[in-house]
């Protein structure tokens, strides 16, 4: 069983979709919210407006980022496993379900090396990043799966890749 069987299970899509359209109506009311505000007439109104209005192009920015970071994994783990090539979810689980922190640890040196002999490899920071989310260090498990991203992009469009 793979670190990713199941994570974008309908059930998964169901739930981004439902907080997508959340955040959108908030991203709608918001800017009406603030267009009301910017047509005011009185200027401490007019810069509450427009304070009002950068929030939900923020907001759009950071839900769309995400949306192609996910979008862009689950595509990454679907050319893994079809090549059989995702790390298998074998390691010792707590009573509580969680992975215990020591069969992570003793796993891990494994996929860096990996990751050391082929950098150019999106595959090996695919697999490094479930390694370091397996040990429980999600900000780098975030920021390695975006690394494995941008070398996906990069070959994706080349010959053989």
């Amino acid at each position: 069983m793979s670190f990713f069987t199941g994570l974008f299970s309908n059930r998964a899509k169901l739930g981004v979709a439902l907080v997508t359209l959340l955040l959108f109506f908030y991203l709608v009311v918001s800017g009406q919210r603030g267009w009301l505000l910017l047509t005011s007439d009185e200027i401490p109104a007019k810069l509450m407006g427009l304070a009002y209005l950068v929030l939900p192009v923020v907001g759009a920015w950071a839900l769309i980022r995400e949306l192609m970071f996910g979008n862009r994994t689950e595509q990454m783990a679907r050319i893994l496993a079809e090549e059989g090539r995702l790390p298998v979810d074998d390691l010792p689980r707590t009573p509580a379900g969680r992975i215990v922190r020591e069969a992570a640890d003793a796993q891990f040196p494994q996929y860096k090396a990996e990751t050391e002999a082929a950098p150019e490899d999106w595959r090996s920071w695919f697999r490094l990043s479930c390694a370091y989310d397996a040990a429980g260090d999600r900000t780098r498990a975030r920021r390695t799966m975006r690394q494995a991203g941008r070398l996906y992009a990069g070959t994706r469009n080349q010959p053989g890749a």
